[in-house]
């Protein structure tokens, strides 16, 4: 079965608000084996809504209606698919009722124009609205498109078309048996192209069972493997074979899977570090410069992390480095505050003044300003005290970004590299 959702309503149009409706219905489809073919955005307009609704009639078997339900002049839904299959709008005593019980809860007598609430389009079904006074509809239309074809109708307000969906989804599922299932798979990457990725997967990516799709996330890039199976089983095994083969080309650069995040896999890893004398804190200490505290935001954002953060620091000047982390001046004369000798010194002090296994360091130039030809805009340095007096340091450059963008790919930057630290040695 194909679908197609329409939302009605200028305010889309105009960027007032996003329509987050197709995206969550989009959601709730695939979790029963429907695609969505289109999406499809219109304004209170009765020629063009009546348009929409004939396209997307003629390209699938399933379309989704939400806004244009109310009471006032351009809520014109029930209309246009009254027109669209020539069928008369009609009163209806349950709908009436709702609005009364509605009103009549807020003390509030009802405006003329409510009136219109009470009517739908002949043959069609009411889907209960236990939020709000407008009712949705289910109608089957398949008689005036010679072919499989239902409606379903909802608010656009999306607190009321949740609160509907499970009724419409059972009015679906009694007129449409769902043969499958819909099982998808985020798995995200950091250090690799989009483009790079794709060509290392390319074979992989032709498949249309599973399919295998490369989407650009924020300072990462996710493979979303989807697939349709007769069981959550069977597609939960399918999609297991998948991501083997795809880690197997690429499972260096991979960190996470589905709502998992880089700092939340870092957490579990850093749970597992025993104490290492003469450093008998367990743990990371960071230090930061140019990314002024959005690592420590993003590890500290996970719960738990008490357990294995002591005492993070943000030395944005080269004298907060000396006071605090001990860098020595000679090394930023000589050096600069950007540089890997820098860096090492940094971590090797964060992780001295906490008394942790584990010292991070970051020191860069975020921009606009501040960069030259030798140390442009966007140039990294990730330094990195460990267990057993092991000291490594890692160069990055970033694409040219806004300043913000380039600083949190800098804290990605500074935390995969302590997620790969981790991975090796644990």
């Amino acid at each position: 079965m194909r679908a197609e959702i329409i939302a009605i309503g200028t305010e889309l149009l105009m960027g007032e608000i996003i329509n987050r409706n197709a995206a969550w219905i989009s959601k709730k489809l695939a979790e029963i084996g429907i695609d969505v073919y289109h999406h499809v955005a219109v304004g209170d307009n009765l020629e063009r809504i009546q348009h929409a609704i004939r396209e997307a009639t003629r390209r699938a078997e399933l379309l989704i209606i939400t806004g244009g339900l109310g009471s006032t002049s351009d809520d014109l839904t029930l209309e246009a698919l009254a027109g669209v299959f020539d069928v008369s709008l009609v009163y209806d005593k349950a709908r009436a009722e709702q609005v009364a019980v509605y009103f009549d809860k807020r003390g509030a007598p009802p405006a003329p124009s409510d009136k219109r609430l009470a009517y739908k389009p002949s043959g069609s079904v009411n889907i209960f609205n236990p939020l709000g006074y407008a009712m949705g509809i289910f109608w089957d239309v398949s008689r005036h498109c010679d072919k499989l074809t239902l409606v379903m109708a909802f608010p656009g307000v999306p607190r009321e078309l949740e609160a509907m969906w499970d009724a419409g989804r059972a009015r679906l599922l009694d007129s449409y048996l769902v043969s499958a299932v819909l099982k998808t798979q985020d798995l995200h990457f950091f250090g690799i192209s989009e483009s790079l990725l794709s060509e290392k997967l390319a074979d992989l990516m032709t498949c249309n069972n599973p399919t295998v799709a490369p989407y650009v996330g924020q300072s990462e890039v996710r493979i979303r493997i989807a697939v349709k199976a007769a069981d959550d089983e069977q597609a939960m095994a399918q999609i297991a074979v998948t991501r083997h083969r795809i880690l197997e080309r690429v499972g260096e650069y991979f960190f996470a899977k589905n709502e998992e995040t880089l700092e939340g896999e870092i957490g579990q890893l850093l749970a597992n570090i025993p104490p290492s004398p003469p450093f008998v804190k367990w743990g990371v200490s960071v230090a930061e410069s140019c990314t002024g505290g959005l690592v420590s935001s993003r590890l500290t954002d996970i719960p738990g992390s008490s357990h294995y953060i002591q005492s993070n620091i943000v030395t944005y000047s080269n004298a907060a480095k000396i006071k605090f982390l001990g860098v020595n001046e000679e090394t930023l004369k000589q050096y600069g505050a950007v540089s890997p000798e820098t860096a090492l010194e940094m971590a090797e002090g964060v992780r001295a003044m906490s008394n942790t296994s584990i010292g991070l360091s970051l020191t860069g130039i975020a921009g606009p300003s501040g960069g030259t030809p030798e140390k442009p805009v966007g140039l990294l340095y990730v330094g990195l005290w460990g267990v057993d007096g092991i000291s490594m340091v890692q160069e990055y450059r970033a694409p040219p970004w806004s300043r913000k963008d380039i600083k949190y790919w800098f804290s990605q930057c500074g935390l995969h590299y302590l997620y790969r630290y981790l991975k090796a040695g644990l």
